[in-house]
């Protein structure tokens, strides 16, 4: 049985989250206790909310400096939606406030140029993984999200989508790996990426 361990940011929604990790058999636990997220076989950061929240419930549990050393040595570790946000540089939702870095990026809000694109983008779109991508397939995946990265951060490889623009749909590196939709509930879809970080 796999074990993964689920960080507390205290602004997630952790349910279905977990309740997709259990479905696929995993042993599953939620920490905030930096010396756990550091020495887990697997970690998921997730998020639902606001960005400087998620960040100062990082910074009040010491979790910064456990996520970047084992992002920095290859251990899997999965993003999810604000989790993926949280590990660049900044976002434009949070002025001055630093996210994690280890994506060279800032999250940016949308910008719809044209009539009937709706922020947050809530909903079902197709991500296209660039050739050398191993564990997000190409594919539908569930979205809700104001903000995204535009560019492709360096030494990742990128998976893009289209919504008001193109924009880093997720982003790999051995198993570390951010989404910014939301796998766990991405149906199958969502299913064959998590079996697939479980077992890089």
């Amino acid at each position: 049985m796999r074990s993964v361990t689920v960080v507390r940011t205290s602004t997630a929604n952790l349910a279905s989250v977990l309740t997709g990790l259990e479905r696929l058999g995993c042993r599953v636990r939620t920490t905030a206790d930096p010396r756990e997220v550091a020495d887990a076989d697997r970690v998921v950061l997730p998020g639902v909310g606001a960005f400087a929240a998620a960040q100062r419930a990082i910074a009040a549990h010491g979790l910064a400096d456990s996520l970047r050393e084992r992002i920095d040595r290859g251990r899997p570790t999965l993003g999810i939606c604000l989790g993926m946000q949280l590990m660049a540089r900044g976002s434009e939702e949070a002025p001055g406030v630093p996210g994690l870095g280890v994506l060279d990026g800032v999250v940016e809000s949308y910008e719809p140029g044209e009539e009937g694109w709706r922020v947050p983008q809530m909903g079902w779109n197709l991500v296209e993984p660039q050739d050398g991508c191993r564990i997000v397939p190409r594919g539908h995946a569930y979205f809700a999200n104001s903000y995204r990265l535009a560019t492709a951060p360096e030494g990742w490889l990128p998976v893009w989508c289209e919504y008001a623009g193109r924009f880093v749909a997720a982003v790999e590196r051995g198993p570390v790996v951010g989404c910014q939709f939301h796998p766990e509930l991405s149906g199958e879809y969502g299913r064959a990426l998590l079996v697939r970080w479980l077992e890089a």
